[in-house]
């Protein structure tokens, strides 16, 4: 078996949520706790810190990585989606899981007949059980295990961190999570555990503020609101300043990473000042992240940015503002199950617009797309059918003192970066 094949047997035999959305959606933990029982509960032999919420999880969680490799632990880092190569998802001191071992998992899975116990796993279900199981061989001594989705039946679920994040609430997956902040807060709040200290990032209103301390002290876990335990002013202008990660939304995440650090501080965690700095300043070349705020090309200066529901766009949509250019150019594509007319209904109006879809089932197809943002008054350069090709039709029509903004979709970063980086 190779490991394409191996790959191609995880994304086919399972469903997997970024091609068919709901459909790959499974409620319930029954199958993750058969695998987890199955391969000896790996997640026991070494501390986790569990990531969730809706926007910000994956920029704090590999910072928090970051951190604690600088202090010289073995971390492991599972999150999801993967942008260029699935191994994206798993790594350890950020370097990814080698392709002999997806190689490895897939083909002693297949040996075990499941069939008879089970009615088939998850795409999900089977990365977090690899995930678990490679930390453990691994011997990390921390792993910082990112939320999928939602948080109360999410499979990474069964894990009893040393600490849980909430990084904050806004409207996404609404089909599963609920139609309303507190139901969707609720949802989130599910992995705040007994006796587990639980960091919240960001107070978004009292009734969601409520749905998290109603929950802490249903289970009697310490809750801390980072929002109340750091104002504007008193985050160390030094380490805001050092932070690798550039978008506007990293405003709030910053102060929620330096939180959870006090907070694993105060269970006896050694964490420096200089880790904080280093993984603060070295996040992205420590541990791979990429589509945050990402510089593609300096003239003229081009951004990527994987934000891609109304929370995440209103902080886009605000950065670009305050970004100099003389013309603004966005390529834009979405995927069909988002709030994607309150998405458009955010961006500016004077920008000239390439509209694409990604390379996914889910995708808008791109004529819908630009049907949707009629409203949009700017010049409108078209349709086009892939993400580099409407990438390079902005190129070639930007001058080197505007900016080029790929964006939408995590699945419209991915396909750019798969484009442009250099493969194995």
């Amino acid at each position: 078996m190779t490991y394409n094949s191996a790959v191609q047997y995880l994304f086919d035999s399972a469903p997997l949520f970024q091609n068919v959305g709901a459909a790959a959606y499974k409620e319930g933990l029954d199958n993750t706790h058969l695998l987890d029982e199955q391969f000896g509960h790996p997640h026991r032999q070494y501390r986790t810190i569990h990531v969730g919420g809706t926007n910000g999880k994956g920029s704090v969680s590999h910072t928090l990585a970051a951190i604690l490799q600088a202090q010289g632990y073995r971390v492991g880092l599972y999150t999801s989606p993967h942008l260029v190569d699935f191994r994206e998802r798993i790594k350890v001191n950020g370097k990814m899981i080698s392709k002999e071992r997806v190689i490895d998992f897939v083909t002693d899975f297949k040996k075990r007949n499941y069939d008879a116990v089970c009615s088939g796993f998850s795409f999900f279900e089977l990365t977090t059980a690899l995930a678990f199981q490679y930390f453990s061989e691994q011997k990390v001594d921390f792993a910082v295990i990112e939320v999928g989705l939602g948080g109360r039946l999410d499979c990474t679920n069964i894990i009893t961190p040393e600490l849980s994040i909430i990084t904050n609430i806004s409207f996404d997956h609404v089909q599963f999570l609920g139609d309303t902040l507190p139901k969707i807060a609720s949802e989130k709040a599910g992995i705040i555990k007994t006796g587990t200290p639980a960091c919240i990032g960001e107070n978004v209103n009292d009734d969601v503020k409520a749905v998290f301390a109603n929950k802490a002290k249903e289970v009697g876990a310490p809750i801390t609101f980072a929002e109340d335990a750091f104002d504007d002013t008193a985050i160390n202008e030094e380490l805001a300043g050092l932070f690798a990660l550039k978008g506007f939304c990293q405003e709030k995440n910053i102060r929620t990473i330096l939180t959870a650090v006090r907070l694993l501080r105060d269970r006896g965690i050694a964490i420096s000042d200089e880790a904080i700095r280093k993984g603060l300043a070295e996040v992205c070349s420590m541990t791979g992240l990429m589509g945050r705020w990402q510089t593609i090309d300096e003239k003229p200066l081009t951004i990527c940015d994987t934000g891609h529901n109304v929370g995440g766009m209103q902080y886009i949509v605000r950065q670009l503002q305050q970004t100099p250019h003389k013309r603004l150019h966005i390529v834009i594509g979405m995927v069909s199950d988002k709030d994607v007319d309150t998405v458009l209904r955010l961006l500016p109006t004077d920008a000239i617009y390439y509209f694409t879809q990604a390379s996914v089932k889910r995708a808008m197809p791109a004529e819908e797309l630009a049907k949707k943002a009629s409203h949009l008054q700017g010049a409108k350069e078209g349709v086009f059918q892939d993400v580099p090709s409407a990438y390079l039709a902005a190129k070639r029509n930007a001058d080197t003192d505007d900016l080029i903004f790929i964006g939408g979709s995590t699945f419209v970063v991915a396909d750019l970066l798969a484009d442009i980086l250099p493969t194995e």
